[in-house]
């Protein structure tokens, strides 16, 4: 891989970037048990990325009804004066629409979006779900309203998620998501493609290539969310103390079936690179980053003291050697999660 600095990257046209940004999913419940508030600890965060460079965000209108948004719309009202990189998503809430994509629902979503997040234009605006109705009724429309935005510059870019299913899902499953995918981006022909991509990611066949080379090959960005796994790949997880039903799945952490396989593998991680604060979290980001030069991370985060974290950890670029014993560890991770998978029922499972 060629991308062993931290640059700026060019992304796609018109997108120039820090190529660790930020996703911001801020919880709704606000108060946390010592008294203080989410949005401050969040804001804080967005404050200290700022600090160190960051200048890609990312967001979506589902991402708590629209709360995230505000949030980082709030931020944006008190520092005026920064070129922030806005990216949002559009394709999970209907409201009183007949489909997402319906009608002129997606210029509707973009103008709120745009007010919540106090920007006059979005960077990237990604279209959030393959469901484009009944035999994709939505899609040529769909299709219509994200260039027109481009078009009169309401959006920079247009993006679209890329394949994905749960991780636990056989192989002819991630095989059909894989050639829905290739569908739907020949006729979308996106500039980026925001992803899942961590340890726990498959390798997906896209016309024989790999989701990196099939970028590059066809000229467009990538967007790698949730590298750290939400927390999982450094030890950690975001398991929370209130009520189960309270949790996103997303968040719900591992099943303790599989926390011990996971902890295992961690563990070579750890024979290999010791065992220093910031070690797995390094590996985890730096292998997402050197994927290629026209890769964008974006790490989540709730408090300033782990954006911190997550940018003082990234030390030098990892050799192709080091590429290699974390590629192979995290290989292991994905055979624990099939194997268990298929001794234990999953319904999800998307660290």
């Amino acid at each position: 891989m060629t991308a062993h600095d931290l640059g700026v990257r060019h992304l796609c046209r018109g997108i120039l970037t820090h190529p660790l940004g930020l996703h911001c999913d801020v919880p709704t419940d606000h108060t946390l048990p010592d008294g203080s508030v989410r949005a401050g600890r969040f804001l804080a965060g967005l404050h200290r990325a700022v600090e160190r460079g960051a200048t890609f965000f990312d967001t979506a209108d589902s991402y708590g009804s629209g709360h995230s948004e505000r949030v980082l719309g709030q931020f944006s009202r008190q520092n005026p004066d920064l070129a922030l990189q806005l990216s949002s998503k559009v394709g999970q809430i209907r409201g009183s629409a007949e489909h997402p994509y319906a009608g002129r629902h997606i210029h509707h979503q973009l103008e709120q979006t745009l007010e919540n997040l106090y920007a006059e234009e979005l960077h990237l605006y990604t279209l959030d779900s393959f469901d484009f109705g009944p035999g994709d009724r939505y899609l040529g429309n769909a299709i219509d309203a994200m260039r027109t935005l481009r078009e009169v510059k309401a959006i920079r870019a247009i993006g679209m998620r890329g394949p994905f299913t749960h991780y636990a899902a056989s192989p002819e499953e991630w095989a059909a998501q894989a050639d829905r995918f290739l569908y739907l981006f020949r006729l979308i022909k996106p500039d980026v493609v925001w992803t899942r991509f961590n340890a726990f990611t498959p390798a997906v066949s896209l016309d024989g290539q790999d989701l990196f080379t099939f970028a590059a090959r066809n000229g467009v960005g990538l967007v790698l969310a949730a590298p750290l796994a939400h927390g999982v790949l450094v030890g950690n997880e975001t398991v929370s103390k209130s009520s189960p039903a309270s949790v996103p799945p997303r968040r719900a952490g591992l099943m303790p079936w599989l926390r011990e396989r996971v902890d295992e593998q961690l563990h070579v991680l750890r024979h290999h690179f010791g065992d220093a604060p910031g070690t797995l979290g390094r590996l985890a980001l730096r292998s997402s980053l050197q994927r290629g030069d026209q890769c964008v991370v974006v790490a989540g985060f709730s408090t300033g003291e782990q954006v911190e974290e997550n940018f003082n950890c990234l030390g030098d670029p990892l050799t192709e050697l080091e590429l290699g014993i974390v590629d192979d560890v995290y290989a292991g991770l994905r055979t624990q999660v099939r194997e268990a998978a298929s001794r234990q029922p999953v319904k999800e499972l998307q660290p």
